[in-house]
C-alpha cells in the first residue's frame, strides 16, 4: 500500500492513477466494515454550486430537511481525485451525489463535510494550494474547446465535420463510444 501511495504521488498519467486509486481503495476498506442497507431507492442528484480558494474547494449540495437526518447518515468518501455522497433516508429516499476526475488532486485527510440547513458542505482540502477555474477535469474540457472560425469560403458540412474530428481526436474512451454510436 505504502509502494502504490508512492508512485500514485509521482504518476501524472490519468489512467495508472485511476488504477492505483482503485487498488488503495480496494486494499483500505477493513473486510469487517459492511455498509448498513438503506431504505427506498436512490437518486442522483445534481443541485449543487461550488466556491474555491487557494487551499479548498467548498460544494454546497442542496438537499431541503437533510439537516433533521441523524449525521451517521450523511456520509462522504474521498479519494485523491473525487468523493462520493450519500445521504440515507431523507423522506423515505437515499441520495448520491458522485464526483469523478477533480480537476487537482485533494487531501483525503484534510477533507470534510458539514451538515446546514438544507445544506451538504462538503470541503476538499487542495494537496497544492493553487486556484483553478473548473471543479472536475471534464467541465474543463468541455469549455476548452474554442469557437469555430466562420469561413465562408468551405461548406457548412464540412465546418461541422471538422470540430467533430477534433473532438473525436481529443476525446476520451467515453467520447469516442458516444460519437461511434451516434454514427451507427
Amino acid at each position: 500500500l505504502e509502494e502504490a501511495k508512492v508512485l500514485l504521488e509521482k504518476d501524472t498519467r490519468k489512467r495508472v492513477c485511476d488504477a492505483l486509486t482503485a487498488e488503495l481503495l480496494d486494499n483500505e476498506k477493513p473486510a469487517a466494515v459492511v455498509d448498513p442497507v438503506t431504505t427506498g431507492h436512490t437518486v442522483k442528484t445534481s443541485n449543487y454550486g461550488w466556491d474555491q480558494s487557494d487551499k479548498s474547494v467548498k460544494i454546497y449540495v442542496t438537499l431541503t430537511g437533510v439537516h433533521q437526518v441523524p449525521t451517521e447518515n450523511v456520509q462522504v468518501h474521498f479519494t485523491v481525485r473525487s468523493f462520493d455522497l450519500l445521504v440515507k433516508n431523507l423522506s423515505g429516499k437515499s441520495y448520491s451525489m458522485i464526483v469523478n476526475n477533480l480537476l487537482k488532486p485533494i487531501s483525503v485527510e484534510g477533507s470534510s463535510k458539514k451538515v446546514k440547513t438544507d445544506t451538504v458542505l462538503i470541503l476538499c482540502r487542495k494537496k497544492v494550494e493553487k486556484a483553478g477555474g473548473y471543479l472536475a477535469q471534464v467541465e474543463k474540457e468541455c469549455y476548452s474547446y474554442t469557437k469555430p472560425s466562420y469561413d465562408t469560403e468551405t461548406d457548412a458540412s464540412e465546418g461541422l465535420m471538422n470540430i467533430l474530428k477534433k473532438i473525436y481526436g481529443e476525446g476520451d474512451n467515453d467520447m469516442k463510444q458516444i460519437i461511434n454510436k451516434v454514427w451507427v
